[in-house]
């Protein structure tokens, strides 16, 4: 069985050094190309032959690196945060045009957290969440992280949203008159909480409350080797769902 050929953009980050290191070790994988900050990700993807381009940048350039991953035939493994309704939008139309009349299309996986442990945290507050009269979100990062909310916050945060309306669920009470900008962002009706502070990698809590009773689920990754199981499973899993796909959790077994 041939390898899948792989190219790590950002390959001189924290988390793109890793993800080079985790693919040069896995099995069925090879690593063709180590994409740097101002190098044409376009060109570099398609001149090494990758199938598969993991992109692990920062939010300004994200969504332009996965149109010329596209462009240059190759699916597209996404870690970089900062995505929203209209970018992902773009991406699917972008996939719909390249796709049209194929039976074998090109793939998009974006996941906000390619931590199992975060992924099964993400996967129990959306099913606990029908249950609950209040639900918020706090968020723990390293200080050098440059966005906020977390993707994995946002995406936990409309998780518990989306599942609360289905469940009939109005908003979590709340008497707060004054002082908003204490009570974090609101992410379709949760509250989202943010801390950086020094020593933390990645972090989450997310809180359930009725009367009488709380419900706390926290997931802790204390090393960004944690990721890396996450990043191997996406870029072995991406060629085989054409189209866009957003969560890590939509390819693992959770039924």
């Amino acid at each position: 069985m041939s390898s899948i050929a792989v190219a790590v953009v950002g390959a001189a980050g924290r988390m793109g050094s890793q993800a080079c290191a985790a693919v040069e070790a896995a099995d069925g994988l090879e690593l063709v190309a180590r994409i740097t900050s101002g190098d044409d990700v376009g060109a570099r993807v398609r001149e090494s032959g990758a199938q598969v381009a993991v992109d692990l940048t920062v939010p300004s350039v994200t969504e332009a690196n996965v149109h010329a991953i596209l462009d240059a035939g190759a699916h597209a493994v996404v870690g970089t945060t900062g995505w929203d309704d209209a970018s992902r939008g773009r991406v699917t139309e972008h996939l719909d045009r390249l796709n049209a009349g194929r039976a074998d299309g090109q793939g998009v996986l974006i996941a906000p957290n390619f931590g199992l442990s975060a992924v099964l945290a993400m996967t129990f507050a959306a099913k606990a969440a029908r249950y609950f009269e209040s639900a918020e979100v706090v968020e723990l990062h390293h200080p050098d992280k440059i966005d906020a909310p977390s993707g994995t916050a946002r995406h936990t945060a409309a998780a518990i949203a989306a599942a609360r309306a289905d469940a009939g669920l109005g908003p979590s009470p709340d008497a707060t008159e004054t002082g908003w900008e204490a009570r974090g962002a609101d992410v379709d009706g949760v509250r989202v909480h943010a801390v950086r502070l020094r020593g933390l990698v990645a972090h989450e809590e997310i809180l359930f409350g009725n009367a009488g009773e709380q419900l706390t689920i926290r997931q802790d990754s204390f090393d960004r080797a944690s990721f890396m199981p996450g990043v191997l499973l996406a870029v072995r899993e991406v060629g085989s769902r054409p189209g866009l796909t957003v969560g890590l959790e939509n390819v693992l077994d959770l039924s």
